[in-house]
């Protein structure tokens, strides 16, 4: 057990922030990561798609023989995380609750901001996971559906990302909020960006909470990797791995050299 690899998920390349965060904080366990990038966004698919499109990827991961499965998108968080452990025998964490628990430590005014696709804002995922932490905070959600866009074609920075942004943002920066989650996985790829606009608020990356989760859970049940070994580290995509490869190897800052592209639904 403590050999398998941690399988993660997102349906594209922002789930490399919390791939990252997990390789950080254990960089002795190997991981495979499947990114669903001839399907992406799934922020703006119906429940019932989105939902499948999970199973299908977990159906996967569990192939490649994993001990534990990160759902490393918010959408598929806020929709299908109840029901994934129904079809998996492993562990699974979503991100929704550790940014969630983030965010209200961090917030001084009480007032918290949450932004993401359409179907994690309409989902009210957030609000509910914050509010069962702490009942008077004033949360603030707003979907931003060209922030993913921005993300898988790489234009992080620069102009267009700013006059995006700004066009997004200016009514949540209305309301006084002092925190502000980033409700996507791909969103912290924007966060400097996002800072620039939103300055003075505290910017919660549910990648780093996820991460310590993570590995609070395999102290937990003794199943974390020790062997002196170097991890390995695969990546599976269902559409253009060269972009993938072009766009991931910027922000991990690494080479991407394991990766091989794949064709899904699979059974389940």
């Amino acid at each position: 057990m403590n050999e398998r690899p941690i399988g993660i998920f997102d349906s594209g390349i922002g789930g490399l922030t919390v791939l990252s965060e997990i390789r950080r904080l254990l960089p002795a366990e190997h991981t495979i990561y499947l990114g669903d990038t001839a399907r992406v966004p799934y922020g703006i698919r119906s429940a019932e798609t989105v939902t499948r499109y999970s199973f299908e990827c977990a159906s996967f991961l569990m192939r490649q023989n994993i001990k534990m499965l990160v759902v490393a998108c918010n959408t598929v968080s806020a929709i299908s995380l109840p029901l994934i452990p129904e079809r998996v025998n492993v562990p699974v964490i979503g991100v929704i609750e550790p940014g969630a628990r983030a965010a209200a430590a961090a917030t001084r005014n009480n007032r918290v901001g949450v932004i993401g696709t359409e179907a994690t804002v309409k989902s009210g995922a957030y609000s509910k996971a914050i509010k069962n932490i702490k009942n008077n905070i004033e949360v603030h959600s707003l979907a931003c559906p060209l922030f993913v866009p921005l993300v898988e074609e790489g234009w992080t920075d620069g102009e267009i990302a700013r006059l995006v942004i700004e066009k997004y943002l200016s009514g949540i920066k209305e309301t006084g909020v002092d925190t502000l989650v980033l409700g996507c996985t791909h969103y912290p790829l924007l966060k400097p960006t996002i800072q620039s606009v939103m300055k003075d608020v505290a910017l919660i990356d549910s990648a780093i909470e996820t991460a310590k989760t993570v590995k609070e859970l395999l102290e937990k049940t003794g199943t974390g990797r020790t062997s002196p070994e170097a991890a390995q580290h695969g990546f599976f995509v269902t559409d253009s791995p060269e972009k993938f490869i072009s766009v991931g190897e910027g922000f991990l800052k690494r080479k991407i050299e394991d990766i091989k592209k794949i064709a899904l639904p699979m059974e389940v």
